[in-house]
């Protein structure tokens, strides 16, 4: 019997986690009309690059989900691709070079878009696509520019349509579980102390294409490219996209801002371009940063580091507390908490089931005492992981937060106020890189008034 009840408050408890979201963080978003419940949701895919591939991908395995349309300046390679992806489905629809001649034409026919393109373009588009009417899912970050970011909460707001960013960690089931339960709830951390955010990509070559396939730069200077160099690459100039702090480290700021429910107070960067050619890496290619957040017991000072040169040691993110330690990570289902042998004993949740422990207790022989362990040994801390496990992908996962947003099913987990939060702290960070100085900073410079 004791089993069975365990079972179901460990059932409730999970349930409960979900429910929760992203709350944690107190950021309200505007308040999006209720839609009308249809049997299908026409869609629009903008962009089909690395990531717009995945989400369309993601989104073809969604119930209910039908594109009517798909939207690529690069029509031989991308546009072709896609489409050739959306008949196989059986999807009827229209392709497009040019955005704006899609929303004219197939205006009173979608419901939502998704946007997959460059950062520079977020903005224009997902303000003329809220304009139109339209719900959006925009890939993060929102903007390569803050008054961009600036734009598309003014304009989600406006239009009372739902605006979700694609910080996809808001919608993953484990990052849900330890705001909600494991920092929140249960505090199993005690005070936290520090934290550690680091992603670590492996050097990569230019990316190329395909000579068959080579656009003109007349044909590209239409849509703010110089070249196909900067058409594919473009991620690396600064007109054009956000860098390797934005496109990668963003989401673990996101994280951070989440998970401690506060903004940084202040911000201290270095930064440099130390591997690749300076003249097409506009952006660096190591930057690393120390965030000040406001804390009860005083400052959580957070280490954020971003390496496209080597990647080893992977992308994750740590936090340091009194009472224990959490190891989390969208890669390779890595969800660990450490309990500081000090700390509060945990076997009640592992009883309950709300934690799995993983390592074994230490066992004292008869006669052996703490002084016998020697004190430049280090004591190996309790192990556990938690009982969440995901079947569908990221992608897949807040992409159906979106869909169920819209359906008035459910709230977005990343509405446009996250996301910029994320973009203000991410161009403090290049900016204290920059300048070489300690950057203060107020809650109030991370919300759109």
């Amino acid at each position: 019997m004791r089993n069975r009840k365990n079972r179901i408050a460990r059932r409730s408890f999970i349930h409960s986690t979900m429910a929760l979201g992203s709350g944690a963080v107190a950021l309200a978003a505007a308040a999006a009309e209720p839609a009308k419940k249809t049997e299908d949701l026409n869609v629009a895919l903008v962009g089909y690059g690395t990531q717009g591939q995945l989400l369309l991908g993601a989104a073809l395995k969604t119930p209910g989900i039908r594109f009517r349309a798909v939207c690529d300046i690069w029509k031989d390679f991308n546009l072709d691709g896609a489409s050739q992806m959306l008949r196989a489905y059986k999807h009827e629809h229209r392709a497009y070079v040019d955005f704006k001649e899609m929303l004219d034409k197939e205006r009173g026919n979608l419901d939502a878009v998704i946007i997959a393109t460059p950062d520079f373009c977020h903005a224009e588009q997902t303000v003329a696509a809220l304009k139109a009417g339209l719900h959006v899912f925009c890939e993060a970050p929102m903007s390569n520019t803050l008054e961009g970011a600036r734009q598309m909460v003014q304009a989600a707001r406006a239009s009372g349509k739902i605006l979700q960013i694609g910080y996809q960690r808001r919608s993953n089931p484990r990052y849900i579980h330890c705001a909600a339960k494991v920092l929140r709830e249960l505090k199993l951390l005690g005070a936290i102390q520090a934290a550690d955010g680091q992603w670590n990509r492996s050097l990569q070559p230019d990316r190329g294409w395909p000579k068959r396939a080579t656009m003109d730069e007349a044909a590209l200077a239409p849509y703010g490219y110089a070249s196909m160099q900067h058409f594919r690459n473009w991620q690396w100039y600064k007109k054009l996209g956000s860098g390797p702090l934005g496109e990668l480290g963003s989401h673990q700021l996101d994280v951070f801002n989440w998970f401690l429910g506060a903004y940084p107070s202040a911000v201290l960067a270095s930064a440099g371009t130390e591997y690749y050619d300076k003249t097409t890496h506009e952006w660096p290619d190591t930057i690393m940063a120390l965030l000040e957040y406001p804390a009860r017991q005083g400052v959580v000072r957070v280490f954020q580091q971003v390496v496209t040169t080597n990647g080893n040691l992977g992308y994750y993110e740590k936090l340091l507390g009194a009472e224990g330690a959490l190891v989390i990570s969208e890669a390779q289902n890595l969800a660990s908490l450490f309990r500081e042998a000090s700390g509060p004993d945990w076997g009640k949740w592992v009883d309950l089931e709300y934690l799995i422990q993983s390592g074994k207790k230490p066992v004292q022989t008869e006669g052996e005492t703490k002084s016998a362990v020697s004190i430049t040994e280090t004591v190996s801390p309790l192990h556990y992981t938690i009982p969440v496990e995901i079947n569908d992908s990221f992608q897949k996962l807040h992409l159906d937060n979106f869909f169920a947003a819209i359906r008035g099913e459910a709230t977005p987990n990343c509405p446009p106020e996250v996301g910029y939060a994320a973009a203000v702290l991410t161009a403090k960070i290049q900016e204290a890189a920059t300048t070489g100085q300690k950057i203060h900073l107020k809650p109030e410079d991370f919300a759109v008034q």
